[in-house]
């Protein structure tokens, strides 16, 4: 599975962004899909993931209620839309693939994306 993430860019502070990920190859609905990002200076972490057909979600604390992600196995993408935007909302985000049901560590996924960078301005 090739993963292509796009939609970033630059937003003032409350503003929305919707990032995509494109995903080639058949066996896409296979995986569960997660989304990670990384600010500067910070280790990668944990955004959302949700299962091979959309049916269970799970979000870090930090972005529950302002975003969501959800997947198009017609089309074989996934998005997470992201709202309420804050200046700590800054990094680099990455879209990955994962053979396990639904998973928060970034070693259990088996493919990534190039990340697509989101500055939020104050």
């Amino acid at each position: 599975v090739q993963l292509q993430a796009s939609g970033g860019g630059l937003v003032q502070a409350g503003g929305s962004l919707r990032l995509s990920c494109a995903a080639s190859g058949r066996t896409f609905s296979s995986y569960a899909m997660g989304w990670f990002r990384q600010a500067p200076g910070k280790e990668r972490e944990f955004v959302a993931v949700l299962t091979w057909n959309g049916g269970r979600t799970s979000y870090a604390d930090s972005v529950k209620g302002r975003f969501t992600i959800s997947r198009d196995n017609a089309k074989n993408t996934v998005s997470l839309q992201m709202n309420s935007l804050k200046p700590e909302d800054t990094a680099v985000y990455y879209c990955a693939a994962t053979r396990r049901i639904l998973s928060g560590y970034d070693y259990e996924y088996d493919y990534w994306g190039q990340g697509t960078l989101v500055t939020v301005s104050s």
